[in-house]
């Protein structure tokens, strides 16, 4: 028997976030006339920043930080990822302590009023001084908290604000040892990088100190077309001797319009109580995701009398959701596919430390590819962000960053990392509660990746804290679901050391790299098909989505075949044109499979990695379908936008291979159009039918020189210009087993492709798959980088478009000596077998005629490892040039193929 998870509520925080200036070393904020109500002071300008440690002297009053950078927040001093093959002077990845200061003159204050701190989030470890007085600390890089500094506080006085930032990598014996997340392919970043600012409250308030959240929390009861029943739940916090208040709680619909209203008269005693009021709204409309995000605002208004004490406002959506394990996602009764993507919060040049007009762009550059949710890995986003979904009406999955490990020495962790742990999932749920776009709490994500790559002596255990912390996501917020992404279920041996976790969370998501880091051919949609209806049959009461899929895109590299050729998932390259192959593939069988009731790609946006060289960057994961800086939409950006969008569209592909390599090149399009037209310099071409949104034209020629593409369909045109070579002039260069085209000693080698059969092999160490034994052992060749990759197998065929005519080929072969066995935990993910010793000894013919009879290349080049060249005349008639190369008692191996005029 199935199960339906069922999830009925609607809510939001907003909080403004403060704009970056540049300011003077110290600030003096005029004294804010008296009000009523909460008094908000911004402290954005004014700071001093210095990285390095330097104990507790900075904290004092007397310290001299006149020397160091003036700042404003806000700031991190790490800046990290280049669009570059080496790091760059712009590079700051250091991590550990930073410190800032900042003195101010602080507003006058009312007899009774109370000051607080309050930081949207610091890296990754916060200590706090008031006027030489520690306020507190705070441990975890993503969430807010705030801290009550009344009695170190001088209203109307100078004040010094000192805090100590750091986010020292987590090591055995570091400070952030104990400090979720463990692990993770992104980098965090240290300092003050969200708003910060200074908080007055009369004595009895809405309570701030409540993990960080508004103290004001609503939640759908029951929804009906003619009505709606919201439950509020104030808390408030009350430092004065007990008198009767009143707690005025509303709700305002999209227009301002008061459509609900309760009093609640009471006399609170000292310290924390809470106030439940029920409201009814009549003929409500509700929060349909992107087809109207309609937002009501809630508001809890504190009073003494007539005199307002406090207020907090909440943006409300009414809305039901219901996802079945069969079915899919329901939003207010209707099923909808969850077309999403995954989200980091970093751009190229700013790190973490975002304006509002960044986080806006991101989220329109989502909404306009079609995307209708949001994965916010792996972490707790900003307020803003949660709040532009909202408005957007995306649907949202918000994580805690239990991510990689519960431990760096294995086990199921400290109890110092499970209370860290249990703390910033209350912070993520109390502060993001009330956001009718996050429709499930994610408890954790790969956490048993160290486990799977056996990186400790002793395996980490991390199924005991998803359990626990799925006990307090129901405890903080029965209403949502709960979802955790898993890393290596049924993966062969990368499961053997997994601990069951599925079932833990109410839902379920797999990060799935099928064409990536596993079975990289055509095969791989129906691969991750198969793969996703093993699971779902393993797990028939469990709602199933795809948590990550996609592969790298590098914007200067791009390939002549994405079906052929050697992934380099690791390293380079990484052509944008294979990113889209891969795109291609898998959304097809994500799309057929209405039981998936949700999909994220890997990654909206390239992101911040130190763990990465490769592609066209360093230090940047390149799967985003945007580059870091937001300048560049990849081609794969535009497959989704014609397979998600409703509105028109048509997309020529690799208009950035403008400098084509052969004398033919295939024409791809994507569109929503069933058909579409392909023009050559003004005259048509074609027409085709498009499937799963791609059309294509194959082997069009391309004449020396300029050709105009013009692609049309739903009325629209999408156009580049392709350079063609003159072959009679130039010549024909193909590197064979490499994906991408390239450049060598001036002569443009055009990527793997013209082919059947064998498969592509690359030299480097790092490398899964077929290597040599010498991996880091340089080739002897006049040109070694044209041996970084080959094509090599029993036998294999090339049929190379050329012009009729007389031409000398030259074929570029090596021996690479052993390959070693690509076994355990690496070769079940790509499906690899350890490979065995062969020689390679081959023949060749071209025009179905012998050139070369036998060539044992170990022997004729002098050993493993050295390059050989060997040439022949070859006559072209017909427009073809077949080239057949047969292993002779042994492998044959190709690494180039030169056809030069004769």
């Amino acid at each position: 028997m199935t199960k339906s998870i069922s999830i009925g509520l609607a809510l939001a925080f907003c909080v403004a976030l403060s704009a970056c200036a540049t300011s003077p070393a110290a600030v003096a904020i005029a004294p804010a006339p008296m009000a009523e109500g909460r008094q908000i002071i911004p402290l954005t300008a004014g700071w001093r920043f210095h990285y390095g440690e330097a104990g507790e002297a900075p904290a004092a009053a007397a310290f001299d930080d006149s020397a160091w950078q003036e700042v404003s927040v806000p700031h991190s001093w790490n800046r990290i990822g280049a669009y570059a093959l080496e790091r760059g002077g712009e590079t700051n990845n250091t991590q550990g302590v930073g410190w800032y200061r900042l003195t101010m003159a602080a507003p006058a204050a009312e007899p009774g009023l109370r000051q607080y701190l309050d930081f949207a989030a610091v890296g990754n470890i916060a200590d706090v001084w008031v006027n030489g007085v520690h306020v507190g600390q705070h441990r975890g890089a993503f969430s807010r908290f705030r801290l009550e500094v009344t009695e170190a506080w001088r209203p109307g006085a100078s004040n010094l604000i000192a805090v100590r930032a750091d986010n020292s990598r987590p090591a055995i014996g570091s400070s952030t040892e104990n400090i979720i997340p463990l692990a993770g392919d992104f980098f965090i970043h240290g300092g003050i990088y969200r708003d910060a600012q200074l908080l007055q409250l009369p004595a009895a308030a809405i309570d701030p100190l409540d993990h960080g959240g508004p103290g004001v929390y609503a939640r759908t009861v029951a929804l009906s077309d003619t009505s709606a029943e919201v439950e509020v739940l104030t808390r408030l916090n009350n430092h004065s001797a007990a008198q009767q208040l009143t707690l005025a709680t509303e709700i305002r619909n999209a227009g301002g319009v008061v459509v609900a209203h309760r009093d609640s008269v009471f006399a609170p005693s000292a310290g924390r109580s809470e106030v439940v009021t029920t409201l009814t709204i009549p003929d409500p409309q509700r929060w349909q995701g992107r087809d109207n995000a309609y937002l009501y605002t809630v508001t809890a208004s504190l009073y003494a009398g007539q005199h307002l004490l406090d207020s907090v406002s909440q943006p409300l959506g009414l809305r039901e959701i219901r996802v079945d394990p069969d079915e899919g996602f329901f939003l207010n009764g209707e099923y909808l596919k969850l077309k999403g993507v995954s989200r980091h919060q970093d751009w190229l040049g700013s790190g973490w430390a975002l304006t509002p007009a960044q986080h806006r762009r991101d989220m329109e550059l989502i909404a306009e590819m079609g995307a209708n949710s949001v994965r916010q890995a792996h972490y707790q986003h900003a307020d803003i962000w949660s709040d532009l979904a909202d408005e957007a009406g995306m649907i949202v999955w918000a994580e805690l960053p239990y991510v990689g490990t519960p431990s760096l020495s294995g086990g199921e962790g400290s109890p110092e990392l499970w209370a860290n742990a249990e703390q910033q999932l209350r912070e993520l749920i109390r502060q993001n509660y009330n956001h009718p776009s996050i429709a499930m709490w994610s408890i954790g994500n790969e956490v048993d990746s160290a486990a799977a790559f056996g990186a400790m002596t002793e395996d980490p255990l991390p199924l005991a804290l998803l359990q626990r912390l799925q006990q307090v996501a129901k405890e903080e917020d029965p209403t949502r679901a709960t979802v955790f992404a898993d890393f290596s279920e049924n993966l062969g041996a990368f499961g053997e050391h997994r601990q069951p976790m599925t079932g833990v969370a109410d839902m379920v998501g797999y990060n799935r790299y099928v064409g990536w880091y596993m079975l990289q051919n055509a095969q791989a949609g129906r691969v991750l098909g198969g793969m996703l209806d093993q699971l779902h049959g393993l797990h028939p009461t469990v709602p199933m989505s795809v948590s990550e899929y996609g592969a790298g895109g590098a914007i200067t590299q791009h390939s002549d075949d994405p079906a052929s050729g050697y992934v380099a998932f690791a390293g380079r390259p990484q052509p944008e044109e294979y990113e889209s192959y891969v795109h291609e593939l898998n959304w097809s069988a994500i799309e057929s499979r209405d039981y998936l009731f949700a999909s994220w790609i890997w990654n909206m946006f390239d992101f911040a990695s130190d763990l990465r060289n490769e592609g066209d960057a360093v230090d940047i994961n390149t799967k985003g379908l945007v580059t870091m800086d937001r300048a560049v939409k990849k081609d794969a950006f535009y497959y989704y936008q014609a397979a998600w969008s409703d509105a028109p569209m048509v997309h020529l592909t690799g208009m950035r291979y403008a400098n084509r390599s052969y004398p033919v090149m295939d024409v791809r399009a994507y569109t929503n159009a069933p058909t579409a037209m392909l023009l050559i310099d003004g005259a048509e071409y074609g027409e085709v039918s498009c499937a799963n949104f791609t059309c294509v034209w194959p082997g069009v020629p391309l004449k020396p020189g300029l050709n105009t593409m013009a692609v049309q369909a739903h009325g629209l045109t999408s156009s580049a210009s392709f350079r063609g070579i003159d072959p009679r002039a130039d010549g024909v260069f193909l590197n064979a087993g490499d994906l991408a085209a390239s450049v060598l000693d001036g002569r443009r080698y055009g990527s793997d492709t013209f082919v059947t059969g064998g498969r592509a092999a690359a030299r480097f160490a790092g490398r899964i798959g077929s290597v040599s034994a010498g991996a880091n052992v340089a080739v002897q060749a006049a040109q070694p980088n044209l041996f970084d990759y080959w094509r090599e197998g029993d036998a294999f065929a090339y049929a190379i478009p050329l012009p009729d005519g007389a031409w000398t080929v030259t074929i570029h072969t090596l021996d690479p000596g052993v390959r070693p066995a690509a076994g355990g935990a690496s070769a079940a993910l790509l499906g690899t077998s350890g490979a065995t010793q062969q020689s390679v000894v081959m023949a060749v013919s071209a025009n179905g005629t012998p050139v070369i009879e036998r060539l044992t290349v170990a022997e004729a080049a002098g050993g493993a490892m050295i390059g050989l060249a060997r040439s022949f005349p070859v006559t072209v008639s017909g427009g073809m040039l077949p080239l057949e190369f047969t292993g002779v008692g042994g492998l044959a191996l190709v690494a180039a193929i030169e056809v030069t005029p004769r």
